[in-house]
């Protein structure tokens, strides 16, 4: 099975940000991560640590952009890839015919498990209050973190890009979860989607694509992939579906939300067709401490969304994370 790949893909559109450390990462059942630290922008007070949770199928490097206008704004930053995508290690042995292996997990408390590790082993070290930034899978990932006994002060405040609250009926039908978690009891966790292909998203023309309206964003993600293939990651298996149902049905179950005792802001895109953005809105609006902000016009992936969109977004997000005050009281 391929271990972690310690390197960060570096391309004349996307430039590995100044002052990176690659780490690799181990987690307690064995896995090995890749992951990235950045300090602050050099000559600015660090205030506080922010922890990028990406989405399925995604890498370090689509968050290169992001990254330096978190270090700009005096932050470390940290970035890894899931278990299962990008450089760390995969979980299958064989690639299919186009290099590119499945997007599967077994379930998404190994995810946990990874993010025990980075903050342990990455995190920790650094100084200031920790915030995290998750997006999509990421994003559901950290709110189930922060409803979890014991874990309600990991991070001081959460910001949750188009979580996975739900999937939405564009991309799943009705019968979807039903089937998926047949096809996991009897056997077929590791077999792919009908239909799906082995080949990543981010190869797929811009035309037509869910993810942005941006296309020189997203033609630069493309160019990274086309230039180091070993990031790609395929279709999600039924065993991946059928974790992603699991997760769903907590975070939609009655009182669910009321849980998060982590400060979290929500933001959503008012044309996503990948998550669906009511589910977002309704668990937001049962936050205690927190509330969903809802950018029209954005597709799923905020982050590589045009100027305007993005400039929105962190407008909200400077006004949520407030690091300096965190770091004072402390």
């Amino acid at each position: 099975m391929r271990h972690v790949i310690l390197e960060l893909a570096d391309t004349p559109d996307n430039p590995v940000p100044e002052g990176a450390t690659v780490h690799d990462v181990t987690t307690r059942d064995g896995v090995h991560l890749r992951a990235a630290s950045w300090p602050p922008r050099e000559g600015l007070e660090a205030r506080g640590v922010v922890t990028i949770l990406q989405g399925r199928s995604e890498f370090i490097e689509k968050y290169f952009e992001t990254i330096a206008e978190l270090s700009l704004r005096g932050f470390h930053v940290v970035a890894f890839d899931w278990r299962g995508q990008g450089g760390s290690q995969r979980q299958f042995r064989q690639r299919g015919p186009d290099g590119v292996q499945k997007g599967h997990v077994r379930d998404f408390a190994d995810y946990q498990r990874d993010l025990d590790a980075v903050l342990a082993q990455v995190v920790a070290p650094l100084p200031g209050p920790r915030f995290a930034l998750g997006h999509s899978t990421g994003g559901a990932v950290a709110l189930m973190r922060a409803a979890s006994p014991g874990h309600a002060e990991d991070f001081a405040r959460i910001v949750a890009v188009s979580p996975l609250i739900a999937l939405s009926p564009a991309i799943v039908p009705p019968f979807a979860g039903p089937v998926a978690r047949l096809a996991a009891a009897v056997g077929l966790a590791r077999l792919q989607l009908p239909g799906g292909r082995r080949s990543s998203t981010t190869l797929r023309p811009f035309d037509g694509n869910r993810l942005t309206s941006d296309e020189a964003r997203f033609t630069r993600a493309r160019g990274v992939v086309e230039h180091a293939p070993w990031l790609a990651v395929g279709e999600p298996t039924f065993g991946w579906l059928a974790a992603a149902f699991r997760m769903v049905a907590q975070l939609g179950a009655p009182g669910f939300a009321l849980r998060v005792a982590t400060p979290a802001l929500i933001v959503a895109a008012g044309s996503d067709r990948i998550v669906s953005t009511p589910a977002i809105e309704r668990f937001g609006a049962r936050l205690k401490a927190g509330n969903a902000l809802v950018l029209p016009y954005a597709r799923h992936e905020i982050l590589i969304e045009n100027d305007d969109i993005r400039a929105m977004f962190w407008g909200a997000f400077d006004a949520f994370i407030p690091g300096r005050g965190l770091l004072e009281a402390d």
